[in-house]
């Protein structure tokens, strides 16, 4: 269960005095606690974590990218560490050519025509990627790839 292996790898770096990844761990666990108290449980299941861990990593991406507008470089390299340690527990991301790939069948499955049909071909390819993608890319994807000709079967 990936929160259990959340609060061993705290403890290993406890013990190692690792600063960094504790304090990112700590932090972590004390979201996702807070998330079993709001739902009511004892632990989260696999789910539950990711989505905090995701939460995590949007936040720490929002942050790289003002501190670089703010030209705060030595903290946007810190939530960059932070961001890598973070990322270590999330499932591995698809390539943007495999998420195209994807969108191409759902495209097809669906009969999608144009921008209108967006929402339909988003909520099919976000459960297909599940986690698995930046939500930011997979829209971006979708909206450029509806808004063009649609591609001819060949």
């Amino acid at each position: 269960m990936l929160e259990k292996k959340i609060f061993d790898d705290y403890k290993e770096a406890m013990k190692s005095k690792d600063a960094l990844r504790s304090s990112v761990l700590s932090f972590l666990r004390a979201e996702m606690m807070n998330v079993a108290l709001a739902k009511k449980k004892s632990g989260l299941d696999d789910n539950d974590c990711l989505s905090v861990i995701r939460k995590q990593v949007k936040a720490r991406q929002d942050s790289i990218e003002q501190f670089t507008k703010g030209n705060r470089q030595e903290l946007a390299q810190k939530e960059s560490k932070e961001l890598e340690i973070l990322k270590s527990y999330l499932p591995q991301e698809i390539s943007e050519e495999e998420i195209k790939k994807i969108l191409e069948v759902v495209i097809v499955a669906l009969g999608a025509q144009g921008i209108k049909d967006m929402g339909k071909v988003m909520k099919e390819l976000n459960a297909k990627v599940a986690g698995r993608a930046d939500g930011k890319l997979v829209s971006e994807l979708v909206r450029v790839r509806l808004s063009g000709e649609p591609k001819k079967d060949v």
